[in-house]
Order: C-alpha cells, then structure tokens, then sequence
C-alpha cells in the first residue's frame, strides 16, 4: 500500500522504514511557531525546565500579531517576553512592529515555509501552510516549549480524508467558499485529526491566495492539516525563495479513510451564519441580513488579492452609514502594496478605514469589538459564540467579494448585485 503525502513528509521526517495511521512518531520538524498569546508559555516552560539555548536560532519564529501593537499593558507584557528572548537567544526570525503581519501569512511571503517540511505552531491556524504541500499543524505551548529544546514532537499519524473538487467555479466564488462548503456539509466534527487533502481540477485552478483559504480553515472541520499537493502554482511561488523544498505527491494506491467527490459549477458565494462555522448558507438565502460591521482581513483573507477583490467593488460607492468597514491588511508588505496600487485609498474614501496588520476584532483582540446585539460580516475564519466581543453579538464569515458588498448596503449582498 503507497503512502498519503501527509504520511510521505511525516516519515522523511523520522528514522523509521515505515509508518502507518494511529500510530506515535517522533519527527524532526523544520520550524517552530509561536505568537504574544502562545509563545510566552512556551518561554516560561522552557526556562523553567532549565534549558539555556534552544536548538535552532533559525527555526524558532516568533510574531507578536494578536494584540499587537500592544492595546493595554498586559498585551505589551506579553509582546516584550517574546522581544527579550528573541534578543537573548539571538533568533534570527523575530519580528517587530513595522515589519511583522499576522503570523500565517507572513511566515509563507518570507520564504519560511517551504513544500515538504514539517512545521508547528502554537496556533491552531498552523494548518494554513499545507497549501504549500507541507504537514502544518498546530500544538499546545508546552509541545513548542519541548520542540525548542531539541527541535522534535510527538505526533500520533492522522488518517487522511480526500477531497475532490470537479466543475468551473463562479466569478464570486473562490476557496473561501470551497471551504465553507465543505465544512457545511461534513461538520466541525467531520475531519477530526484527520488530514483533509484537497484534490482535482478545481484545487489546481486556484491561485495560491485562495489555497491558503482553504488549508487555513481545515481546523474548523476538526482537521490536523489540510494539503494541497505542491503544483506549478506552488513552483511559481516558491520560486522567488533561495530555498524550494521538496514536491511530495500522494501514491496513486495511498489509503484514504474516506474520499469525497463534488462538482461545484453551480456554488454561489457561500456565508457562515451564527454560531458555527459548519452553519453554512448560500449568499442568496441570506440576502436582506442587516450588519453593523464589516470586517476585511485576517489570516484567511487578508492577502493582496483578497483586497483587490473588495477595492474593485468598493471603488466610487460608500460605506452604508451607520456600518463600520474595517480592512487589516495581513502584512505590512500587503499594506505597502496596498498603498502603492491606491486601494488604501478606496477604502478610506468610501468611508472604510485602513488598519496596521494585526489579528485585530478576529479573535475578539482589539480593533472592532462588538457590542452586545451587534452584527458583523467578516473575511475570518470562526464566529463562535463571543468570537468578536460580546456573546450576545452575532458574526457571518464570507469571502472578501461578499464582505465588500455588504459594507455597500449595509446588509448581506450578492457582489453581482453591486
């Protein structure tokens, strides 16, 4: 029987002949991740145990992004532990306010992650780098305190769930609503610790903004990882790095716990409703759904395209008044570039405004908490009871063509309506 790619990257990473699924490995990993909510247990862990280095000033990331700039002193408490020990261990791969983004797609634009590796993070959105065609995942910050020590994890190995994306898309549609789909149907309980590969012609049509969507929201179904085998997209992408990785492909006899196939030609935007990311509707159904925030950004949706999508509808029309439009670019490259091709401006000029890259209101951080009634639209990836601020507050998610739209008319739209 032929190995998965997950199981192909897990086993390279090891000394064994040979792994299978339910059982524990020991692997080496390429990089460890940690942010100002995640890392600082992690450091505390570390020095606790006794431990003076850690075992590479390289592989040992570190992105203040949840709170940062720091909103009150105990953010900027948090943000100063990760300051003092990247100095101390001399990390190569800290970064500051001014440089930093938030930390998931940041970590791809540098080069960081690369196909083929075998990357943790304290964050369970680790899981967005298996766009790239590598095995991401997310853990616990006493597993990043031990993988600072000698640069290895424990792993049980996942089963892997297949999916298969036949058709032609729609102009509004893309992997945000690939994703949401699926989630709609299997559940947020549907891949759990399984590895969810997205497969067919669909995938392969993607840029890779709209595949980091898609691996970005595996962990909302319950997954472990969510790969996409590395392509020519990927080459394209990796092209620009000195380092390329290694293109792993799953054997056509590789075993899969389950295979889904669908034909998604007749998809329209897809909007998750309160208070699951699995409540999931299409955009038609919803139409009429007053908001009192837009929310455009995050780690699933704050890349470059992600914004030129929501500039060009937004461009000569107005916020709604009475709804707040809040747009975070990912990155402060992103935000350069946003600036330099005048979407920045778009979106001030039409009654928006235009935030430094941080998680912001995503996680209920800062920059647009909800108050209690309150309704938000937004490009992120949870809206679980109390995500954005109050529990009594209601969140949608939506890609950034509907989100864009909604800000327009102050309710949920159809960006073919605009």
């Amino acid at each position: 029987m032929g190995y998965s790619i997950a199981e192909k990257i897990l086993l390279a990473h090891t000394d064994l002949k040979g792994i299978k699924p339910g059982e524990f490995i020991e692997a080496r990993i390429d990089l460890a991740l940690g942010n100002d909510i995640t890392a600082p247990i992690a450091i505390e862990e570390f020095k606790k145990a006794g431990f003076a280095r850690v075992f590479d000033r390289s592989k040992v990331v570190l992105v203040p992004d949840h709170f940062a700039p720091a909103k009150d002193l105990r953010s900027a408490n948090q943000c100063k532990i990760l300051a003092d020990f990247a100095k101390e261990q001399k990390l190569t791969n800290y970064f500051e306010v001014g440089c930093m983004g938030v930390e998931h797609a940041l970590l791809p634009e540098v080069g960081l992650t690369m196909p083929g590796d075998l990357i943790i993070g304290a964050d369970s959105h680790t899981c967005t780098y298996g766009a790239l065609g590598c095995y991401s995942t997310g853990i616990g910050s006493t597993d990043l305190a031990r993988a600072y020590v000698d640069g290895k994890i424990w792993l049980k190995v996942p089963h892997s769930v297949k999916f298969v994306y036949k058709g032609k898309l729609d102009k509004w549609v893309g992997g945000k609503d690939l994703i949401l789909s699926t989630i709609g149907k299997i559940g947020v309980d549907g891949a759990i610790y399984k590895v969810m590969e997205f497969a067919g012609p669909v995938i392969k049509s993607l840029n890779m903004d709209d595949r980091f969507a898609m691996s970005n929201m595996a962990i909302e179904a319950g997954g472990r990882a969510g790969i996409i085998e590395p392509d020519a997209v990927t080459r394209k992408f990796v092209s620009q790095f000195k380092r390329k990785g290694i293109f792993y492909k799953s054997d056509e006899d590789a075993l899969y716990e389950k295979t889904y196939e669908w034909d998604v030609t007749k998809l329209e935007p897809q909007v998750a409703c309160p208070h699951l990311p699995s409540n999931v509707k299409g955009v038609s159904e919803l139409d009429g759904v007053s908001i009192d925030q837009v929310v455009i950004g995050s780690c699933t949706n704050g890349r470059i395209s992600d914004l030129r999508v929501a500039a060009r509808i937004i461009k000569g029309k107005a916020v709604k008044a009475g709804v707040r439009l809040i747009v975070i670019p990912a990155t402060q490259k992103i935000y350069s570039q946003c600036v330099k091709e005048g979407l920045a401006e778009i979106f001030v000029k039409a009654g928006g405004v235009f935030e430094t890259p941080s998680c912001g209101p995503c996680l209920g951080g800062h920059m647009g908490i909800l108050a209690e009634g309150e309704v938000a639209l937004a490009t992120t990836n949870r809206n679980f009871l109390g995500r954005m601020g109050s529990p009594k507050s209601f969140v949608y998610l939506s890609n950034p063509a509907v989100a864009a739209a909604s800000a327009i008319t102050g309710k949920i739209t159809h960006p073919e309506k605009i």
